[in-house]
Order: structure tokens, then C-alpha cells, then sequence
């Protein structure tokens, strides 16, 4: 993971039975593959695909259908570009997401909450690792790597906790191999204490930044993160429903540099 600086996110477009789904599948792929491909040529060092569009979130286990699109969209992502992928399954759904990277050799996942309990839009949400890790030894599968959020985005801590044995319970307990700390919302600051604190908390874990950074804050973070995941700002107009626009890509890589 020394090697994933910065990952882009591949916003999809709503799928097939979701609220917002537009009629065409072709038309979900086409996106995903014109926002991979510009990622890519501007220079990310890996890309992770997410179901963005399906609002409103299940709160686990996503149906069969979701599965199946999403691995035949992340299996064309995975033919087209020479970049890591990781897979992310809203709101919750890592073994969902484990068993997509596995299918087609993508190279980690994420889970918004891997251990412990929080309050979100979707109701109160279950730590999952129990069962993912399992999943993972079953595959034999330690080759894909579980980022884990801490204190994630658009939800509340059910009983609040210091931020530092959050993330202590997510590593030695959890089995994360890295750890991503966000801002309240999609694009939304993340504060640098906050990334501060994680980082020293993680110890040789790595810490991704995982919203509200941008060509003119990452220098902020740089000091403190191993890495950032970025979606929002690299969008045309800095707005997430928009095409990836490859010279805000550029600028950022710039900036990290």
C-alpha cells in the first residue's frame, strides 16, 4: 500500500432497481469506464469503485443484482486500466464488496463500519468483521486489503468513544490494514487534528484522508497521511454528480508533489 498515494473514486451511477436508475445499464458502464480512464491518465495511483448512486443505501447486505452489476462493471474497469482497484459496497456491505474483488482481482475494499456500532441515515449500523475476516481466510484471500473507516461520514458515534481507541479496536481487534479518517459528509473537511491524531494513534497502519481534500489543502495533510481518496473535488465544477475533470485530477497530483 506505500505505492497508493492517491486513490479516485469511480462515482456509479445508479443501478438497475435503485431509485435514481436512468434505464440503461450500458449507460451506468459508460460513465464508470469515461471516469476510470480520465482518472487514470491524470495520474491516480489507484481507483475504487462505489455504488454512489443507489440512494437511498441498504443498511447491510446488498441484493444479488447489485452484486452482479457491480462485478461486471468493476471486471471491464479492471480490463481497461493498469491501476489498483478497491471496491466499495453501500452503505455497508463488505463481504459483498470482498467477494467483487475477488472475482475480478481487485486489490482491496472498503467498509464504512468493520467494527463497533453507529447511528446513520440507514438506522443503527453492526461492526462486520467477524464475518468478513472469515470470509476473507476462506477465500484465501489476505491479498485484498480492508481499509476501514474511523468515525466515518454521515453518521454518529451510538456511544461516543475517544477517536484514538476507535481506531486501536479497528486494527488489533478488527484486522484493519488501513484506516481512513473523514469529514461529516460527501466533500465535506476533514479536520487536521483529526487526521493527526489517527495517524499517531495507527502506528505503522496507514492513514488515508477520505473527504474534503483538494488541490489547495492537501498540503495541509501531507505531513500526516499515508494517503487520500478523493471524489468530490476531482469532479467537473467540484460537484460529485459530475464527469471526473482530468485537470482538476492533474492539479491535485501536482499539489501532492
Amino acid at each position: 500500500m506505500k505505492d497508493l498515494r492517491l486513490i479516485g473514486m469511480v462515482h456509479l451511477h445508479a443501478l438497475p432497481a435503485a431509485a435514481r436508475f436512468g434505464g440503461k445499464a450500458s449507460e451506468v458502464l459508460r460513465h464508470a469506464l469515461r471516469d476510470a480512464e480520465a482518472l487514470v491518465a491524470g495520474g491516480v495511483d489507484a481507483i475504487m469503485i462505489e455504488n454512489f448512486g443507489d440512494v437511498p443505501f441498504y443498511p447491510g447486505r446488498v441484493p444479488a443484482h447489485v452484486v452482479a452489476h457491480m462485478t461486471a462493471i468493476a471486471g471491464e474497469i479492471r480490463r481497461r486500466v493498469k491501476v489498483p482497484i478497491g471496491i466499495n459496497v453501500l452503505r455497508n456491505d463488505g463481504c459483498s464488496a470482498l467477494a467483487i474483488a475477488h472475482a475480478v482481482g481487485a486489490d482491496f475494499i472498503r467498509v464504512n463500519v468493520l467494527c463497533g456500532s453507529r447511528v446513520t441515515d440507514q438506522g443503527i449500523i453492526q461492526g462486520i468483521a467477524h464475518g468478513l475476516l472469515r470470509d476473507r481466510a476462506m477465500l484465501n484471500a489476505e491479498h485484498i486489503k480492508i481499509f476501514a473507516d474511523a468515525d466515518v461520514k454521515h453518521s454518529a458515534a451510538l456511544a461516543p468513544r475517544p477517536l484514538e481507541e476507535e481506531i486501536a479496536d479497528t486494527i488489533e481487534r478488527g484486522l484493519a490494514d488501513a484506516i481512513i479518517v473523514s469529514g461529516s459528509g460527501t466533500g465535506k473537511h476533514t479536520d487536521v487534528e483529526k487526521v493527526k491524531r489517527a495517524k499517531s494513534a495507527a502506528g505503522k497502519t496507514p492513514v488515508f484522508v477520505g473527504s474534503g481534500v483538494t488541490s489547495e489543502t492537501v498540503a495541509d495533510y501531507l505531513p500526516y497521511a499515508d494517503g487520500f481518496i478523493v471524489g468530490t473535488a476531482l469532479k467537473r465544477s467540484g460537484k460529485a454528480d459530475q464527469p471526473v475533470d482530468i485537470k482538476r485530477v492533474r492539479q491535485l497530483v501536482a499539489a501532492m508533489r
